[in-house]
């Protein structure tokens, strides 16, 4: 991904922002996701708090989204699963509707919406791989096997590795993602816990969160 935002979009008014709620509140759940996406070859996961409550086993609170994750190369495997959607681009307040390629790849969030009712879906974080090797975004020197950080509960669904989510979670430590924190914490193993500190001692030296590991 860019770091500099390409040309055109709309930005958004502080009442679009606003209207965002309602526009998400058709979003599908994992097990919808899961159906839609079933024997695709590129790996995904599902992503952010509905992660940590496929983590966890159920469903600890309302989410106003859903996103996944998936490789770069893979998006055009996955956006061949949604004919009759259209993906919007997003990132700092704007929305580039029915994304072109150049545009695609200078932002990572990517809206999937219905083009009828204007509800968006599915948030899909395209991220930057090298191969089969996954490359967090906050920092590329943190590489991983997809293999080690997909998961999946019982029912086959997959999700990212929780103390990755927390991770991604920890830069802006909303109420939200404190909650997330304190509920997830007492599940994690000793060595996800030790890879969690590890990893916000170098993305985010001196984080709130490192006393509670």
């Amino acid at each position: 991904m860019s770091d500099q935002l390409p040309g055109g979009g709309a930005e958004l008014s502080p009442e679009e922002i606003e209207a965002l709620d309602a526009r998400w509140s058709s979003s599908w759940t994992p097990d919808e996701v899961a159906h839609r996406l079933a024997g695709i070859s590129t790996p995904w996961c599902v992503a952010a708090g509905w992660a940590l409550d496929l983590f966890r086993g159920r469903r600890t609170r309302d989410h106003g989204d859903i996103e996944i994750a998936i490789p770069e190369a893979g998006f055009p495997e996955v956006r061949d699963r949604f004919p009759g959607y259209v993906f919007d681009a997003a990132g700092s307040g704007r929305i580039w509707e029915d994304a072109p390629p150049e545009t695609l790849a200078a932002v990572h969030q990517t809206w999937l919406r219905d083009p009828i009712t204007g509800d968006y879906l599915l948030d899909v974080f395209r991220e930057p791989h090298d191969g089969d090797i996954w490359i967090c975004r906050r920092d590329e020197t943190i590489r991983l096997p997809y293999s080690e950080i997909v998961h999946h509960n019982r029912d086959g669904i997959p999700y990212l590795a929780p103390e990755l989510v927390l991770l991604f979670k920890a830069k802006h430590a909303r109420p939200k993602d404190q909650r997330d924190f304190d509920a997830t914490v007492p599940h994690l193993t000793g060595a996800q816990r030790a890879t969690l500190a590890q990893l916000l001692a170098r993305v985010h030296p001196g984080h709130a969160w490192l006393r509670g590991l």
